[in-house]
């Protein structure tokens, strides 16, 4: 029998370039993962996608983030198998404790549930996204705090994922969420995570470019929207996100570095949003933004 294999790409870069790469890579690879090293403000990249595939994207996504950046990082790639990185995943993925009312698992995780908290389980597969990055720990525990006192009846999860942060919003609310990515298997994938929690009578994953869609605009006015993504197109959308949130509408943001939250809620603050909540998780930071009333 034929081993699979998918091919690994890992590069390091310093902090400064790191949302380029980082997009460079999540643009083509199914997974993509990546760590910090405080001693040197370097971060370690990699992403993994099907063998023999998207080459000439790769090579293209990752020249135009040196063309950005100025910066060119030397680029290892090996084949590793499937089973291995679905099992080293897996050890890496172990049950996580988020805040007071949310636990994150895999579905290769089959102790009894935690009690009184929601259990979120996801698969822990090629492509996934998990509560183990700063960004959507943080999107959970800023969610946790805000249902405390708004209840929202619209919600929108932008570049939803693996669905982690919609399925977490339907548990949480016991409301309808639509979810979008502009990846297909990513909407696949958020679809059939949704079904695993018993949540898809309330999640939609759709495959979507944000705004632009026309069954997400006609879904606004949004009571609750989640975009966990990156800085750049945090700002590039901030007008049509305030354009859509109902008065009083909340918005989590998440993707950013902490050296990004000044040009970030520059640009929301034109769009009529103002900061409500910060929360700082290592380099990450988490923004949840109040569109006024008036």
């Amino acid at each position: 029998m034929t081993t699979e294999l998918l091919d690994c790409i890992s590069l390091r870069v310093p902090a400064s370039v790191m949302e380029n790469f980082e997009a460079a890579l999540s643009s083509i690879c199914q997974a993509v993962s990546f760590y910090h090293d405080e001693d040197t403000n370097e971060w370690d990249l990699q992403g993994v996608k099907e063998r023999g595939t998207h080459e000439e994207e790769l090579s293209a996504a990752l020249l135009l983030a040196e063309m950005l950046t100025g910066f060119s990082p030397g680029v290892s790639r090996e084949l590793v198998p499937v089973a291995g990185w679905l099992a080293r995943t897996q050890a890496a993925f172990p049950e996580q404790f988020i805040g007071e009312r949310f636990v994150v698992r895999g579905t290769h995780i089959t102790a009894p549930p935690a009690p009184g908290r929601i259990t979120l389980t996801l698969d822990a597969g090629i492509a996934f996204g998990t509560g183990e990055h700063n960004s959507t720990r943080g999107c959970l525990v800023a969610l946790e705090r805000l249902v405390k006192y708004h209840h929202p009846q619209r919600i929108l999860d932008l570049g939803t994922g693996s669905g982690i942060l919609a399925i977490a919003a339907a548990k949480l609310l016991h409301r309808k969420v639509l979810a979008s990515d502009i990846d297909f298997r990513a909407a696949r994938v958020a679809n059939s995570n949704a079904r695993v929690n018993q949540q898809a009578r309330f999640v939609r994953a759709i495959r979507a470019d944000g705004w632009i869609d026309k069954r997400i605009t006609r879904a606004a006015p949004y009571d609750l929207v989640f975009a966990n993504i990156l800085a750049r197109p945090l700002c590039a959308m901030a007008h049509q996100l305030g354009g859509k949130l109902a008065p009083g509408g909340v918005a989590i943001l998440a993707g950013l570095l902490n050296t990004q939250v000044n040009w970030v809620l520059s640009a929301h603050r034109r769009a009529g949003l103002h900061l409500e909540h910060h929360i700082i998780d290592g380099a990450w930071s988490i923004l949840t933004l109040r569109k006024g009333r008036g």
